[in-house]
């Protein structure tokens, strides 16, 4: 099997990046983040994400190649293909991307491949794994938990995959966030949080467990936003530091609950053989910790990236999405100039 030369790009929310590999192997990964850009905002504004893309797209890309050691004179022509995010994220900040690869696939004739955002991070696992065909891994279950979706997916193989469940309305990333954002702490609020839990008592304030006792696999934050809300609301002026503590590691073990409780009944339900994890917001260590504690009672092999900058959006994931797909010709773009941005994508 062919081990192609891929550039990938993705500007799916407010991170600009650029990857390189050759097959599942990393040979560079470029992010540009846009944290200090929207940090008083207390969120991602659309247009002011475009601008800082269309600033940076361009120097993202070259830094990329010069790192992969795969720039000539004539530009990146040692290439196989050109891949990038399609979809789901910001439409202004989708298209940013979208144009740049259009361009660098006509320039160079080489073939587009369009990637789904989510389906980079199911695979952002496997980024690396050079000696291993995941052959073994079927069916299996992954967990997706990033800054706007919280899924749960049926893996049958690569390319076929069937979601089972997902977020009715907040995300676990954005409830984190709106929880810092009532807290006065800062945006993003995740690494805010997880930072705080470790100081707090998670079972000091009690908090529900959005659809814990559902039979689906969906998943819910809206209600525990609104519980947090009131509680602090009854607190009042008098909040303390002991008190936000508390607050943020009582909020990360309900988010922590409702992810376990729903991956027990996947898992129960279907049987896989593996377990896949993904998204920025499983970076958080105690995340991990609970849930590979169910991975261990069900003797499952836990499959996560290698590196923290795998977890968080990036290239380097599309370029692994976009590897298996090369070796399936009829997954290239068929009218490049066509290619339009997809911001509702889903599997």
């Amino acid at each position: 099997m062919k081990q192609p030369k891929i550039l990938a790009i993705d500007t799916s929310c407010d991170e600009t990046c650029a990857a390189v590999s050759c097959g599942r192997k990393i040979l560079s990964n470029v992010i540009s983040s846009q944290i200090n850009l929207h940090a008083p905002y207390g969120g991602v504004v659309p247009h002011l994400a475009k601008r800082a893309h269309l600033e940076k797209i361009e120097w993202v890309v070259r830094e990329a190649l010069t790192r992969s050691d795969l720039v000539s004179k004539q530009g990146p022509t040692l290439l196989d293909a050109v891949a990038v995010t399609v979809g789901p994220g910001l439409a202004p900040a989708l298209e940013v991307g979208i144009a740049f690869a259009k361009k660098l696939a006509l320039k160079y004739k080489k073939p587009l491949i369009a990637i789904n955002h989510m389906e980079g991070h199911l695979l952002s696992s496997l980024a690396n794994m050079v000696r291993t065909e995941p052959t073994h891994f079927f069916p299996g279950l992954g967990l997706l938990v990033s800054g706007g979706h919280t899924q749960l997916v049926l893996v049958k193989t690569i390319g076929d995959y069937r979601l089972l469940g997902e977020t009715l309305d907040d995300a676990a990333g954005e409830a984190l966030d709106k929880l810092a954002k009532m807290l006065k702490l800062g945006y993003p609020g995740g690494p805010i949080i997880e930072q705080l839990a470790k100081l707090g008592n998670s079972n000091s304030i009690p908090l529900p467990v959005p659809l814990q006792h559902s039979k689906d696999l969906n998943f819910s934050f809206s209600g525990l936003k609104t519980a947090a809300m009131y509680k602090l609301k009854s607190v009042g002026s008098v909040l303390t530091v002991k008190y936000t503590q508390d607050m943020a590691a009582s909020f990360q073990q309900a988010i922590a609950k409702s992810l376990t409780v729903k991956l027990q009944k996947a898992l129960e339900q279907y049987q896989p053989k593996s377990l896949l994890l993904g998204g920025g917001v499983l970076s958080n260590l105690y995340f991990r910790r609970q849930i590979r504690s169910v991975a261990k009672q069900h003797s499952l092999p836990l499959y996560l990236p290698y590196s923290k900058k795998l977890f968080t959006d990036n290239a380097a994931m599309i370029c692994v999405a976009a590897s298996f797909r090369f070796n399936k010709g009829q997954s290239f773009v068929k009218d490049i100039q066509a290619l339009d941005r997809q911001p509702n994508l889903n599997f």
